[in-house]
């Protein structure tokens, strides 16, 4: 119980004890009045005995949790103070991780985009090098388109194609271009074979409008149309070609129409099979670059064999010379061999006296010399005689 609560109380108790008096008096007890106010006397002395002993304890305990608090909120101090420290410390530790981790992180980003506007530098260079390529390219397909627009330049660039693939693959004195054969005709390239077959002719044609036109067809109607315009073109230059460049007796049986075109030969080979199969029967072979090529490889094999039989006989020649080469290198090896075998016999004969001759050395080394009277008769006995021993052959 707290002072208050006893200061109240004991209020409580006096105005009780006034409403007690005014009664007593009221009712004329003079000895019971003082009698109860001697025993209120006597309580309100015990009730401020136990008020003044409460009140001092309560002083204690109030200082005794003064000092307690004032303990725990030095306690609570040093805690916060310590957990600062530690809370500060590990926020260091932490901000310097963390500035290294960017500044690391921002040393790779700025190597990085280094690295990426390097390469992007290069890979604009080459863009800006294929550019220039393309526009280049793009203005000789110009050229070309206006050269193959042209029948006479269009004829040119096909014999241009002929010329090197034919220059390249086959020896200088196996082709010729130009050649004038039959009545007077010229042919754009003729390949000169021995009989049989002959000479074949190689004629280049390049019917350059009809595939346009099938290509640029935009209905079957068109396309098949477009078809029979080409085949139509192709197969009046195949007989064009088998009536002036197969010439009975000057020329092989058949000869070539090259087209400078794989599209168009692949179009002609898929779609078109009838014309090529007509151009058979009037022993033209038409043929693209690849299949020229080849075509070629096989003449030129062609060419290796007919100058090898040319050269039979003195391949035969130089055989026997070789042969009689080797038989005389025989004999000169077998008398070789045979001065190496003597040569081995003298050998063994030398090693056979040098061990006799090291072994007689030995038993010499071996004699034990004595007293003067009878070292010549020991030996004597040695030896097994008293002769000298003439040495073995």
């Amino acid at each position: 119980m707290d002072s208050l609560t006893l200061v109240l109380a004991a209020v409580a108790a006096l105005a009780v004890l006034v409403a007690v008096v005014a009664l007593m008096r009221g009712r004329g007890g003079d000895d019971r009045i003082s009698m109860v106010l001697e025993e209120t006397a006597r309580r309100q002395s015990e009730q401020a005995e136990r008020a003044a002993a409460a009140q001092a304890e309560l002083a204690g305990r109030v200082t005794q949790l003064s000092e307690n608090h004032a303990a725990a909120q030095a306690k609570i101090a040093e805690l916060m103070q310590l957990q600062e420290r530690e809370v500060a410390k590990r926020l260091d530790e932490r901000l310097a991780d963390v500035t290294r981790k960017v500044g690391e992180s921002l040393e790779k980003s700025s190597t990085k985009a280094q690295t990426s506007l390097s390469e992007l530098q290069q890979r604009l260079a080459i863009i800006d090098t294929a550019q220039k390529n393309i526009t280049e390219l793009s203005t000789q397909v110009v050229g070309l388109q206006d050269i193959l627009s042209n029948k006479q330049a269009r004829g040119a660039f096909g014999e241009i194609q002929l010329n090197d693939l034919v220059s390249s693959i086959l020896p200088p004195n196996a082709y010729r271009f130009q050649a004038q054969i039959g009545e007077n005709r010229r042919v754009d390239c003729l390949i000169d074979l021995p009989n049989p077959p002959g000479s074949i002719a190689i004629d280049a044609k390049f019917p350059l409008e009809s595939y346009h036109a099938l290509t640029n067809a935009s209905n079957d109607a068109e396309r098949a149309a477009a078809r029979k315009q080409m085949a139509t073109a192709i197969l009046k230059h195949v007989k064009d070609i088998s009536a002036r460049y197969i010439v009975p007796g000057e020329t092989a049986e058949s000869a070539l129409m090259f087209l400078p075109s794989e599209a168009i030969y692949a179009e002609l080979h898929a779609n078109l099979p009838q014309v090529v199969e007509q151009s058979w029967k009037e022993r033209v072979w038409i043929v693209s670059p690849t299949t020229l090529m080849a075509t070629l490889n096989t003449v030129r094999a062609v060419l290796k064999d007919a100058h090898m039989r040319e050269q039979a006989h003195v391949i035969q020649k130089e055989v026997r010379t070789m042969l009689t080469d080797v038989g005389r290198l025989d004999d000169r090896v077998g008398k070789l061999e045979t001065h190496f075998n003597q040569a081995e016999k003298d050998i063994r004969d030398i090693r056979t006296s040098t061990n006799k001759i090291t072994r007689r050395g030995e038993r010499i080394e071996e004699i034990e010399v004595g007293t003067a009277e009878g070292s010549g008769d020991a030996t004597a006995d040695l030896l097994g005689t008293g002769e000298r021993l003439p040495l073995e052959s």
